[in-house]
């Protein structure tokens, strides 16, 4: 399926609100066998802004799709200028309290995955094993000439050497990593090429447009097969590369469990659905296991 800038659906205003009970969650979690999918909700507290919901960037900001970038080198440059200044948010970027319970419940073997739509690279650096990017990571680089990957550090360092003094202000930071700049202001920023070919070097994630890979999709397939449960943390499911998952496990009868702030496209398929704000819900449920976060003791 293709992800887009935007997919229209109706809120399921029928139903009723979601709970503020973490009970059903932290009995779910008790039991093991939990497969996580988790959205930009869970890292909006860190800082990084979300697409959807109340703020968010779709209601100013249309992503840059795969479409317009390979058509041309002025998108590219636009991109890549918007990108590596907003990529400067993201480093500075530190996992929060949901992050950190997430981690905490996988250390516990609770958790049978982690799959992410999330580009940030926080689920790792809060000590996650085996993370899904599901969408890649802003982390790595890839020729699509060659396909050599490389480092978005060393990339930086090399932009940063091709553009001296570039140091604009931006109106505001994408949840992609995109900075919103004027096309004045990215009318001189020079691209570099790969390092092997002199091709041309895409962000490893996938843009609004493309296909997320499918021997990534097929082997999220088998997580759902194997979890007992799915929990859905800070994803409004919007677009299919989420919501296909949630309904796959809906169709073999597994729980489907969702915490965000707001309405999802998968509140039918779900057995309970918690409307609260993930560091918060997230270390709750752990401390009610008697699972410590940041090594503090449950209460």
């Amino acid at each position: 399926m293709r992800m887009r800038p935007t997919l229209a659906w109706t809120p399921t205003e029928d139903l009723p609100p979601g709970t503020t009970d973490l009970e059903p969650v932290a009995e779910t979690l008790s039991a093991g066998g939990v497969l996580v999918l988790s959205g930009a909700g869970i890292s909006t507290e860190s800082g990084i802004p979300d697409y959807r919901g109340e703020g968010g960037s779709l209601n100013r900001h249309t992503p840059m799709t795969y479409q317009e970038f390979v058509a041309g080198a002025r998108a590219r440059r636009r991109y890549w200028a918007r990108s590596h200044l907003g990529r400067r948010t993201f480093a500075r970027a530190r996992p929060n309290a949901g992050h950190r319970a997430v981690a905490a419940l996988g250390r516990h073997g609770l958790l049978s995955g982690v799959v992410t739509q999330n580009v940030d690279g926080l689920h790792q650096a809060a000590g996650s094993e085996g993370v899904v990017e599901l969408h890649g990571s802003l982390e790595r680089v890839l020729c699509l000439s060659c396909g050599a990957v490389g480092r978005r550090g060393e990339l930086a360092k090399r932009l940063e050497e091709a553009n001296p003094g570039f140091e604009p202000v931006a109106a505001a930071i994408n949840p992609d990593g995109d900075a919103d700049l004027t096309d004045d202001q990215v009318a001189d920023f020079r691209v570099v090429p790969c390092l092997v070919c002199g091709g041309i070097l895409k962000p490893d994630v996938v843009f609004f447009g493309e296909n997320v890979p499918p021997q990534r999709v097929e082997h999220c397939r088998t997580l759902v097969r194997d979890a007992v449960t799915l929990l859905v943390l800070g994803s409004s499911l919007t677009v299919m590369s989420g919501l296909r998952f949630v309904r796959q496990a809906a169709q073999a009868g597994k729980p489907v469990l969702i915490v965000n702030q707001g309405p999802t496209r998968g509140d039918r398929l779900a057995v309970t659905r918690v409307g609260l704000p993930l560091g918060t819900a997230l270390t709750t449920v752990a401390e009610r296991l008697g699972i410590p976060v940041d090594g503090r003791a449950p209460a």
